[in-house]
């Protein structure tokens, strides 16, 4: 099953864009009427939505590393600093992500991308 995706408030709006384009499944926070939630509760609302949070917030990464050994469960969290791709680097990575992997591999899991920037 295609993986949704749920972009927190500091995901950019071009990535969810050119994503949409390729027809990849993204909730934004603020399509959702939750923008004002705290990272906390956009963790329990992206689980029981059953999509996976896209954030370039690191304080949001921090969150969700700490259920993780805390061992609260959670949908998923992908993270990508900000300066650490480009925005062709996110895309790529999060349609590959969305069309090739398995919502259920999600739960729990934290993911740092891109996974190999093209300047590199």
């Amino acid at each position: 099953m295609p993986v949704g995706l749920y972009f927190d408030v500091h995901a950019k709006a071009a990535i969810c864009e050119q994503l949409r384009r390729r027809e990849v499944d993204v909730l934004t926070a603020q399509e959702d009427d939750s923008a004002r939630r705290t990272d906390e509760e956009l963790l329990e609302r992206a689980a029981e939505l059953g999509r996976v949070v896209f954030t370039h917030d690191n304080g949001f990464r921090v969150l969700a590393e700490d259920w993780q050994r805390q061992g609260r469960r959670f949908a998923g969290l992908i993270f990508g600093r900000e300066q650490g791709g480009s925005i062709g680097d996110f895309v790529r990575d999060l349609e590959l992500i969305a069309k090739a992997s398995d919502v259920d591999y999600w739960v729990s899991r934290i993911e740092r991308i891109p996974y190999k920037s093209v300047d590199s």
